[in-house]
């Protein structure tokens, strides 16, 4: 067996080791399976933290935020409609708020009034728009390496984005794209476990549930639910990311009139590469979010 065969095996275990601790779960709602992984205690006092994943991902690719943060507050990751035992949405061309609907039921179901809301990637597309239609349900909407969605391009652009990327999956597959394309969402600075954990990920992608999320991507503008939120906003990526630039991320951070933040030696998937940078920008925002919560209460108080 070659030596990077045994680094990826090892890597796979030790990840699967540490998944067993925060097992996948079900909820049922409309008819409708939503699975998802989560840490902490759900009576904590803090907003639970939801983490909303990619298009090339899971709720398994969280595990690093579950165990660095899941001792102070509740973390919940999904799997998208589609990807894992969840069920697909309707449409076969779905649009934003179709997957926010999924979203809102599953905290339905969960008992989550109110939360802390980040989303990777095409997670960012999700994020925004349940946060645009639910704002009171927001404390704060973390954007990390936001995709911005091709909804504002023409038919023509938007029609040769999802068609490339239809084709790329018909022709390699989930495993094939693990293999040839996952490289690509890290940095030149990931360790060969960071590497082998978004291969882990990739390679368990459901095509259909991809080939909606494709058509997802090129429906959506997150820009124009940005532009409908008026909540706390806040935008991350790293800084080798080639797929969601940091000039393009840093345009969606100045439309939103958020902090922008750029991580050093980070890729697509900074949060795998780099927990710990990742998990102080969560927690940090997090941390500011309560505060504010607890500020504006005290303020409302005083002027009774």
């Amino acid at each position: 067996m070659s030596e990077a065969i045994t680094v990826t095996a090892q890597s796979a275990a030790s990840l699967e080791t540490r998944l067993a601790q925060f097992p996948a779960q079900q909820v049922v709602t409309a008819q409708r399976i939503v699975s998802y992984r989560e840490a902490g205690a759900a009576n904590t006092e803090a907003l639970p933290l939801v983490l909303l994943h990619g298009i090339g991902s899971g709720a398994a690719s969280w595990v690093q935020q579950f165990e660095g943060l899941g001792s102070t507050r509740r973390v919940l990751a999904w799997d998208a409609p589609g990807y894992g035992a969840s069920t697909p949405v309707d449409a076969s061309s779905p649009v934003a708020s179709d997957y926010a609907n999924v979203l809102k039921a599953w905290l339905d179901a969960l008992g989550i009034g109110r939360c802390m809301l980040v989303g990777h990637s095409l997670g960012a597309i999700v994020a925004g728009a349940f946060a645009a239609a639910n704002a009171h349900r927001v404390a704060g909407l973390l954007l990390v390496s936001p995709a911005g969605g091709y909804g504002a391009a023409s038919p023509e652009v938007r029609a040769s984005k999802r068609d490339a990327r239809l084709a790329m999956l018909a022709e390699l597959g989930p495993a094939g794209l693990a293999e040839k394309r996952s490289a690509n969402m890290l940095s030149a600075y990931a360790d060969d476990t960071a590497r082998s954990w978004v291969r882990w990920n990739m390679s368990r992608v459901v095509p259909h549930g991809y080939a909606q999320a494709t058509h997802l991507l090129a429906n959506a503008d997150l820009a124009s639910d940005l532009a409908a939120f008026d909540g706390r906003v806040a935008v991350a990526v790293g800084a080798e990311d080639s797929i969601t630039p940091p000039a393009a991320c840093e345009r969606l951070a100045q439309l939103a009139r958020a902090p922008f933040q750029i991580v050093p030696r980070a890729g697509h998937a900074g949060y795998i590469e780099a927990p710990s940078a990742y998990n102080a920008i969560l927690d940090t925002f997090c941390r500011a979010g309560a505060a504010g919560v607890v500020n504006a209460a005290n303020a409302g108080q005083r002027s009774l």
